[in-house]
């Protein structure tokens, strides 16, 4: 019975994150969290994090709801520089999400960033289906200028996890998360069938005019850096 209530409870997130949303307005409004993240510089990723980032993964309006037991769901694009130190590339597409175990009670939605921080994280986001924290090594990172110094203790995990929510900005963790390439948005975006890794890794597509205003922002904050996949 309860794992019965938590699919009911991932199914009714799923359907209200897709409602009325393309991949286009998706893709807009992930441009838009990360000029939001990074406008403020003491409460945005601080800039030695993102010049080594090889990748970025925004989630707008990762859904969380519970009654009794909980669970979580947001779709997003993966960004990565092209061949880890290039311009910023086109976006793969994918979920975020999965239950929550324990007695709570509410719902929330916030934005969520993951800045990938070398070859290796980005190489298994690309799997079918990644569970952070098990299949890939996720620590809440650091904000703003002030954390500039305290970068190096987070070098060891592969992906840094962030979180916006009311207009606070804060590293968090998502151990237990399971992301999943999101196939239908892909083929969507790009008018036919193309994998993660063709996407990220092969060259095989342009960036969409729907993926540039996010390719800007991040180019904005990060033009260069990152390293080789």
């Amino acid at each position: 019975m309860r794992y019965f209530l938590i699919c009911i409870l991932l199914t009714g997130l799923v359907t209200s994150v897709a409602a009325g949303e393309t991949t286009a307005q998706r893709l807009k409004r992930a441009a838009e969290v990360v000029n939001a993240v990074m406008r403020a510089p003491d409460q945005s990723i601080p800039q030695g994090i993102l010049s080594k980032a090889v990748c970025v993964a925004v989630v707008p309006g990762y859904m969380k709801a519970a009654f009794g037991f909980g669970g979580s769901f947001g779709r997003g694009a993966l960004v990565c520089r092209r061949g880890g130190t290039g311009p910023w590339g086109p976006p793969a597409m994918f979920t975020l999400g999965g239950p929550s175990i324990g007695f709570q009670i509410g719902g929330s939605s916030s934005d969520v960033v993951l800045v990938v921080m070398n070859g290796d994280g980005a190489r298994k986001l690309l799997q079918s289906k990644v569970k952070l924290g098990v299949d890939a090594a996720v620590a809440g990172g650091p904000v703003g200028r002030k954390a500039e110094a305290s970068t190096d203790a987070f070098m060891h995990a592969e992906i840094l996890t962030y979180s916006r929510s009311r207009g606070a900005f804060a590293g968090v963790s998502l151990g237990g998360a399971i992301i999943k390439q999101d196939g239908d948005a892909d083929r969507k975006l790009y008018g036919r069938k193309v994998n993660a890794q063709e996407i990220l890794f092969k060259n095989a597509v342009g960036v969409p005019a729907a993926a540039r205003p996010l390719d800007e922002a991040l180019t904005k904050y990060s033009p260069h850096g990152g390293q080789k996949f």
